[in-house]
């Protein structure tokens, strides 16, 4: 459940940079480039914050 909230704050960011680049006419595909980038680093992140421990170590 943790990985979801993560995500879903991670996606609200991105929406507010997307909607920041579109008022400052910032070229369609460099938003979609950004985004797809930080999409990718939302999910790293997420998964780095909220993965198990291996109980082993």
């Amino acid at each position: 459940m943790s990985f979801g909230i993560y995500l879903a704050g991670f996606l609200i960011l991105i929406g507010g940079l997307i909607y920041g680049a579109v008022i400052l006419h910032v070229a369609a595909h460099w938003i979609a480039v950004g985004a797809i980038i930080l999409v990718g680093l939302a999910i790293l992140k997420g998964v780095q914050a909220t993965r198990g421990r291996d109980p082993s170590r």
